[in-house]
């Protein structure tokens, strides 16, 4: 039987007691699974991802999760001004299968040798993306992923993602509805 990537159990959470932000929250994520949470801007989406990576204590349940990576909705503030995205790539992830993934992602080599300000958001975005994957993570936490993409390239990333579900669970924040009944199997509101 497959074993829980990430487990939340009756999760309950509020920067104030009084106000929470979602109460009793369940689910589990398993390999080749795709979960997308959908909320409106404020209801805790972003707040959960924190929750599910340690950064934040709940104050009531549980939360597990397996060796994780994030791509963050603004790809400029994950990454370091000073240094070049490939540098920052080697940092944190081995560049073994690197071409494949520029191939899928369809990014050149010679942007990683840039700074990040050197390259468009969208650009960017996709080394995020680049370098999420390349940790070889066992769960891929998607925030907004595809935003700053345009429609075509959108649904490029998310099928090439997708191809990654063999190796790991994704969990998708977005505000894209539509997208989220496209790609993912089940569908949290919060």
């Amino acid at each position: 039987m497959e074993k829980n990537l990430i487990e939340v159990n009756k999760l309950s959470f509020g920067y104030s007691k009084d106000k929470l932000l979602f109460k009793d929250l369940s689910f589990t994520l398993k390999k080749g699974q795709i979960k997308a949470i959908v909320g409106q801007s404020g209801a805790g989406k972003s707040t959960l991802f924190e929750l599910i990576l340690g950064n934040l204590k709940p104050l009531v349940g549980d939360v597990s999760c397996a060796k994780a990576s994030e791509v963050f909705q603004d790809p400029y503030s994950s990454f370091h001004p000073s240094y070049s995205i490939l540098n920052q790539i080697k940092d944190v992830a081995s560049t073994d299968d690197l071409q494949i993934h520029l191939d899928v992602l369809n990014l050149e080599y010679e942007l990683l040798l840039k700074l990040p300000h050197e390259l468009s958001g969208g650009q960017l975005q996709r080394a995020s993306i680049l370098r999420a994957v390349l940790m070889k993570p066992d769960v891929l936490l998607l925030d907004e992923p595809t935003s700053a993409l345009d429609n075509v390239i959108q649904l490029e990333v998310m099928n090439n993602l997708i191809k990654n579900l063999d190796k790991m669970g994704m969990l998708l924040i977005t505000h894209d509805l539509e997208l989220a009944k496209w790609c993912a199997d089940d569908i949290i509101q919060i």
